[in-house]
């Protein structure tokens, strides 16, 4: 579902994103809808990152961590990096 909205922009603002959506094959309202999208989402994530910071988890040790037990899995499965298979992630 769509909504029609008048929305005024900046005359470079207007120029850049017509150019932008030119060069991406997509309409101009297309376009700013994309891009309104990604803001959005961009604010969403940036929530959760702050939250997740205030709450003091880890998220980066613990996937850093969960990579070194998957290399020392490879090593015993396949034997030491030269002689070994690269496990490919899903």
């Amino acid at each position: 579902m769509t909504a029609k909205v008048t929305l005024s922009f900046s005359d470079e603002t207007i120029e850049q994103a017509r150019w932008f959506a030119q060069r991406d094959g997509m309409s101009l309202s297309a376009w700013i809808d994309q891009a309104a999208r990604e803001k959005a989402l961009r604010e969403v994530f940036t929530a959760h990152a702050r939250a997740v910071t205030r709450a003091g988890l880890d998220l980066e040790g613990a996937a850093l961590a969960d990579e070194r037990e998957g290399e020392m899995v490879d090593t015993v499965l396949f034997g030491p990096i030269g002689g070994r298979r690269r496990r490919r992630a899903a």
